[in-house]
Parts: C-alpha cells; sequence; structure tokens
C-alpha cells in the first residue's frame, strides 16, 4: 500500500518466487480504481464494481475489505473449480481413512459382540435343550454379571415349579394308591352281597355299585399310571428288546379274557429302544385298553411291532372327525363315549412318548383302510 500511487498505471505485484497463485488479490482505490495486483491476477475477475464482503460471480468467489479508514479497497478472489477441488481433496483426505478403518471396526465390534454374548447363547442352548420334566437349575458358567441375577431368578422360579408339580403328582400318586385298598375291600363287600342277595332290584343295584367301583378301581390304576408317566424318567441307561415286554402284555390280555381279539404281530429279531420296560407296558396296555374299549365290538385289534422301532395300535370303528381326533390326547376325553374307559389312557400314552422325546401319533381312518383308528409311537 505503501507503494501505491494513484497517479500511475496499475502496477502488476512480481512474486517472491515462481508460483501458482490460487488467491489472487487487487487494490483499489477509493473510486475502484485498481492500483495493483497479484502476479496471477486476472483483471477481468475484478471487473464488477468492488463492494466490501462477500460476493460470488460465475467463475469466481470474492472477498473485498476496506483499509487505511477507506482509502483502499483490497479484494481477494478464488477460482470456483479450485474450492471445489479442495473440497473433493478434503472429503477425500478424510473419506479414505473412514473407509479403511469403518470395516475394520465393525469386524472389530461383531468379534467382541459375539464373544461376549458367547455366555448368553450358552445359556440359550440349555433353556432350549431342556425337556417339560427337566426343572433343574441351569448351571451355565461365565455369563456377565448383569445376566446373573436373571439365571438366578430363573433357578428359583424352576425349584418352585417343580416343587409344586412333585406335590402335586405325589399327591395323585398317594391318592390313587391309598383308595386301591378301600376300593377292593368295597368291590369284596359287594361282591359277597350280590352272591346272597335274591334276585331283584336289590340284587340289580349291588351289581351296579360293583360295576362303578370297579370303574373306579381302573381309575385309580390309570392315575397312578398318569403319575408314573409325567413323574420319573421313562428312559432307561441303555437299550433294550422291547419284544418280551409285548408277549408279557398279550398274555395279560388273554388271561383276563381279551386276547382272541388281540392279532399280534413282531420281528424275530430284538428291536432295541431305550424306553423303560414298565413305561413302555403302561404305554402298549393303555394303547391296547383304549383299543378294545372303543374299537367294533368283537372286531380284532392289531397290534405291530415293526423292524424299525414303530408301535402301531390298529382297531375297526367308524372314522373320528379331525377335530376329535385332535382332543384325544387330553385327559378325561373319551371322544363322545362317556359310558367305557376313564378318559386318561391316550394322555398317558402322550406323556410317555413325550417323555421319550417320540410323539404320539393318531389316524382316523387308519392307514390303508376306509374306516379304523390307529395310534402309532416310533420306539427306535
Amino acid at each position: 500500500l505503501l507503494a501505491a500511487d494513484p497517479e500511475r498505471p496499475a502496477q502488476r505485484i512480481s512474486p517472491v518466487g515462481p508460483h501458482q497463485e490460487y488467491l489472487t488479490y487487487a487494490v483499489r482505490d477509493r473510486d475502484g480504481a485498481i492500483l495493483m495486483y497479484s502476479h496471477d491476477a486476472d483483471l477481468a475477475t475484478f471487473a464488477d464494481a468492488p463492494r466490501e464482503g462477500f460476493r460470488t460471480t460465475a467463475t469466481h468467489r470474492l472477498f473485498g475489505r476496506s483499509a487505511v479508514s477507506g482509502e483502499y479497497l483490497i479484494e481477494v478472489a478464488e477460482p470456483l473449480d479450485h474450492r471445489r477441488e479442495s473440497v473433493w481433496n478434503a472429503v477425500q483426505a478424510l473419506l479414505a481413512p473412514v473407509l479403511i478403518l469403518l470395516p475394520l471396526s465393525l469386524l472389530g465390534v461383531a468379534w467382541f459382540t459375539r464373544r461376549s454374548l458367547r455366555p448368553v447363547e450358552a445359556l440359550s442352548q440349555e433353556v432350549r435343550a431342556r425337556s417339560a420334566a427337566d426343572l433343574g437349575a441351569l448351571a451355565t458358567k461365565g455369563l456377565p454379571v448383569e445376566l446373573v441375577p436373571i439365571r438366578e431368578a430363573v433357578n428359583r422360579l424352576m425349584a418352585r415349579l417343580a416343587r409344586a408339580i412333585s406335590a402335586e403328582r405325589s399327591f395323585t400318586a398317594n391318592a390313587a394308591h391309598e383308595l386301591r385298598t378301600p376300593v377292593a375291600a368295597s368291590l369284596a363287600q359287594t361282591q359277597r352281597l350280590i352272591a346272597e342277595a335274591p334276585e331283584g332290584p336289590l340284587r340289580d343295584r349291588a351289581r351296579t355299585v360293583e360295576a362303578e367301583l370297579k370303574r373306579l378301581g381302573r381309575l385309580s390304576e390309570k392315575l397312578l399310571h398318569l403319575s408314573r408317566a409325567e413323574g420319573g424318567s421313562v428312559l432307561a441307561d441303555a437299550p433294550h428288546d422291547l419284544g418280551p415286554v409285548l408277549a408279557l402284555v398279550v398274555q395279560d390280555f388273554q388271561r383276563a379274557g381279551s386276547g382272541a381279539r388281540l392279532v399280534v404281530s413282531a420281528p424275530d429279531t430284538p428291536v432295541l429302544s431305550r424306553m423303560d420296560a414298565d413305561a413302555f407296558a403302561i404305554l402298549l396296555r393303555n394303547l391296547i385298553e383304549n383299543a378294545l374299549s372303543h374299537g367294533t365290538a368283537g372286531a380284532a385289534v392289531e397290534v405291530t411291532l415293526h423292524r424299525n422301532g414303530l408301535l402301531a395300535v390298529v382297531n375297526a370303528c367308524a372314522v373320528v372327525p379331525p377335530d376329535a381326533l385332535a382332543r384325544l390326547t387330553t385327559r378325561f376325553e373319551r371322544a363322545g363315549a362317556r359310558n367305557e374307559g376313564s378318559g386318561l389312557g391316550l394322555a398317558i400314552v402322550a406323556s410317555i412318548a413325550k417323555g421319550a422325546g417320540t410323539v404320539l401319533e393318531l389316524q382316523s381312518p387308519a392307514p390303508g383302510r376306509a374306516d379304523g383308528f390307529a395310534a402309532l409311537v416310533r420306539l427306535g
């Protein structure tokens, strides 16, 4: 500014050293005349009337500021292309590390999260692996401290459930067991009364009482079976042959006078299964009793034990509607038959099958037939 002379033509300021000038400037007097300008400045850039502050042309961004009490006005211009290039270079300088670090950060976060949640997954798998009969305490180790109270609360809840279910099953078993003696004594007295009473209404009423006492005895036995099915384990330590158990159960029905209706088929080779022998006997007995009670009177009941461990009990009867078929494993459901049966047989079978890790499958009509009823359990 000291060298500026309003009387002289505009001066071009020589550079100190050779370089490309990205910011050019021009110094104007109070009237707007250019007194001096930088070595790369294009005077056409400063052709418009000068003013204080920022302004933008088609090619440049300019900033003006007065100096020396308003005697001069200094304007600085920057090409818009250079501004865009600078912005892009800055963006690239910021994005390049981000694009490299972001995937690494995501991988690190994913690894850390997976490693931290591994005990949670182990706890989830332990819970999913539990059967309905297993109410033991969860023992997953290495849980985060935030989840330990949840595990302990679940263990306390399962302990309370175990106590409640155990008390219920114990009451059912004890009640059914204690009923057997008075029921047997009452039945004996009733049968003696039938023998001593003369023909007539008294003997008829005694026979009715006898029938109800027999029904009560069967019900207490079913309650014991149900308690056995739901209470203890139905799996043996090692596989064993189911054939001898099948033969013993069939012999019991033959001694009771129902064996003539049974058509039994079993392979000559052993059929191995881990199902407990007592549990299998209860399951088989209930399936056969159900088939004899609800099948067509006098019709044969087919009991088939296949080599692959599939047990099939088939009886002749009218086709059972699908909605009734779905309810048959419910306790005290008799599919419309109210005079015979306790309504617990198929519920007992379903409980034993569930405890053994398999399912009871009911089909009506029976496979390969237009009518009938089939109960299938895969034991192998």
